[in-house]
């Protein structure tokens, strides 16, 4: 009973730590800025992390399996390209077979192509990663640069346009108030945190983490799980490529999702997760995402120059894993 009820310490001093570290540094935000409390600017915090957050929510599976995922940021650029070029050269084909109005069928033919695009990236990073037994590492370095060189190649290293009245109405739709970006992050947190915590495929992917060799003793069917770790931030990078491709009706090859692993990464890992695998919430990963969207915009509102941003996440990343450390010596 009592080792019982130190496992359940344990583990909400896991879930509450990014959120009391997050709400101390909210504390600090507005006492030093009178401008950090506002309407307007919390809802544009929740808007800025929204797409890279989305993605950290799919790298969370990944990396509770032991693995990690390098290539989100250039498939988010190469899904968000391939939108928009399908919308481009294929709405008008396409709305006069079907009857539906061209602004129709292109938001139709970005948001099936974007999904499809991703799913396949992800699918060809988990193939390679399974079959291929290629380290996780390596295998996804190289679809980075892969990805990316496809995205250029296919906006001729440019940006993309669109001209539709309904994707740009979806890219500034709100929920009550709450951007849609930030609504649709907050229901796949709930979703995933379900899937994560109440079913057997959670439960195999936090076994696949801790053990992959002792899973597949225990009858877990550890490639399979794999595969699925990793097509889920497919999912989640064809949402948010499209809800961007919306946002600004255009996107760039060339600087489109840059840096979004990183981010991805760095939430997961300050949300309380172990980049040894077996231990994650999707709850740690949202306060993760967060946090890193304040310390951006705080930095902001104190006029410090953009070049000294990766500093700051960077000590934040590694203070973060650092406590994680000592937390697990004691």
């Amino acid at each position: 009973m009592q080792l019982t009820t130190a496992k359940l310490k344990k583990a909400a001093s896991a879930i509450s730590g990014p959120y009391l570290a997050l709400a101390t540094l909210m504390l600090v935000c507005s006492l030093t800025s009178n401008v950090f409390f506002s309407a307007s600017n919390l809802l544009n915090i929740s808007r800025q992390v929204s797409y890279s957050g989305i993605i950290a929510l799919g790298m969370t599976f990944v990396i509770i399996a032991g693995g990690i995922d390098l290539s989100v940021g250039s498939l988010f650029a190469l899904a968000g390209v391939s939108a928009a070029a399908a919308m481009q050269n294929w709405s008008a084909p396409f709305a006069a077979a079907t009857g539906l109005s061209p602004d129709a069928a292109g938001v139709l033919i970005g948001a099936v192509v974007a999904m499809v695009a991703s799913l396949l990236g992800a699918a060809a990073n988990a193939l390679i990663v399974v079959y291929g037994r290629l380290p996780p590492f390596i295998a996804t370095l190289g679809t980075l640069s892969i990805f990316r060189s496809m995205a250029l190649f296919l906006a001729d290293s440019g940006t993309l346009s669109v001209a539709n009245a309904s994707l740009n109405a979806a890219g500034g739709a709100e929920v009550l108030g709450v951007p849609l970006p930030a609504v649709i992050m907050l229901l796949l947190t709930m979703l995933f945190e379900l899937i994560l915590s109440r079913t057997v495929f959670g439960r195999h992917v936090c076994a696949l983490g801790s053990s992959e060799r002792v899973a597949r003793f225990a009858g877990i069917r550890a490639d399979s799980v794999k595969l699925a770790a990793y097509i889920i931030p497919g999912f989640c990078i064809g949402i948010c490529s499209f809800l961007f491709l919306a946002r600004l009706g255009s996107i760039s090859s060339s600087n489109a999702g840059v840096s979004y692993e990183l981010d991805a990464i760095a939430a997961v890992i300050i949300g309380g997760a172990s980049m040894a695998g077996g231990r994650g919430t999707l709850r740690g990963t949202l306060a993760g995402i967060l946090i890193l969207g304040v310390v951006s915009n705080i930095l902001d509102l104190w006029g410090v120059s953009a070049n000294l941003k990766g500093v700051v996440k960077g000590l934040v990343i590694i203070v973060s894993v650092l406590i994680q450390r000592k937390e697990k010596t004691t």
